[in-house]
């Protein structure tokens, strides 16, 4: 059975995105709000320890937006090129029923989300990301996330797009890991009792 996996950059206030879809904060501890090279490190290795990504349209929409040719770009780091080659060689799964084609080694899912996430967390394999509010949401609600992994940026944005969704029941954790970044960047990683 898989593990299934949602993290991302979250405010103070607990938002991964402020209203807007502003994510100018979510870097937060480097020059024009860019991450430092050891967080950005860290959602590398996370990354390639995934063996697949599970996106929402919107964060689709962002990550195709750049990554495909990230490698490409003339001031990209070297831990730039080897993000944007993981991410084009990560199968993807693509949850929308607005968009009508995906490229880079995707897959298109237009039916529903939760049975097709709970069929691929049946198979044999290694971890999967999951990210987007309204798709991550959805998992959560259904039970099935096995880990969260919150990189809280100290800003307060006021309101935006949550990273918890409103849940039926209560979800008990355990914290597995806590991580302090330049900036005062924490990440914190629970996995769920069960």
């Amino acid at each position: 059975m898989r593990k299934l996996i949602f993290g991302m950059n979250v405010t103070l206030d607990g938002y991964i995105a402020a209203i807007g879809d502003d994510i100018g904060w979510s870097g937060g501890d480097g020059p024009d709000s860019s991450p430092s090279a050891e967080l950005f490190q860290w959602w590398s290795d996370q990354e390639r320890a995934s063996e697949m990504s599970l996106y929402g349209r919107k964060l689709w929409e962002t990550m195709s937006s750049y990554w495909p040719t990230g490698d490409q770009q003339p001031n990209a780091t070297l831990a730039e090129i080897e993000f944007a080659r993981n991410w084009r060689d990560t199968p993807k799964v693509v949850f929308s029923s607005t968009i009508d084609k995906v490229a880079w080694n995707t897959r298109l899912v237009t039916g529903d989300a939760v049975a097709e996430i709970t069929r691929l967390k049946a198979e044999d394999g290694g971890p999967m990301g999951i990210g987007g509010a309204t798709l991550a949401g959805a998992a959560m609600r259904a039970g099935l996330i096995d880990e969260y992994a919150l990189v809280t940026v100290p800003v307060l944005v006021g309101g935006g797009t949550p990273f918890f969704t409103a849940l039926d029941s209560w979800v008990n954790l355990n914290l597995v890991e806590t991580r302090t970044f330049p900036g005062g960047v924490v990440m914190t990683r629970y996995e769920t009792r069960r």
